[in-house]
């Protein structure tokens, strides 16, 4: 097991997809953004059937990051309730996991005690 986790997000277009992925790689919170081209997702919304073209977000990072990389997507995201899901990456080509490592900042550790959860000093 690794401390590299890939981050999945959906989003409605390409220039919200952009976004984010410019805003998380230039702090620092993730190493690389890989945007897929659009893709039908159907899902229940509100007690409705819905049927809309969505992109993919394949975010790559680490574990210790990933509640400030939700925390950031949520912030700039259109949706009310956004997809993050985080998966684990178990195994990996050695060098490219620690080109991930090397390519984010390292976590900050967050105080829950403090008012909004500030970051600790």
């Amino acid at each position: 097991m690794t401390d590299k986790v890939l981050i999945l997000v959906t989003a409605s277009n390409r220039r919200e997809c952009r976004k984010i992925a410019r805003h998380l790689v230039e702090s620092r919170l993730a190493a690389c953004v890989n945007i897929s081209p659009a893709m039908e997702s159907h899902y229940r919304w509100k007690g409705k059937l819905q049927e809309e073209k969505e992109f993919h977000l394949m975010i790559k990072s680490t574990r210790d990051l990933f509640p400030e990389v939700r925390r950031e997507i949520t912030k700039k995201h259109s949706y009310k309730i956004p997809e993050i899901i985080c998966l684990a990456i178990v195994d990996g080509s050695p060098e490219y996991l620690n080109w991930v490592g090397e390519s984010v900042k390292h976590a900050v550790p967050i105080d829950l005690a403090a008012p909004g959860g500030e970051p600790g000093r």
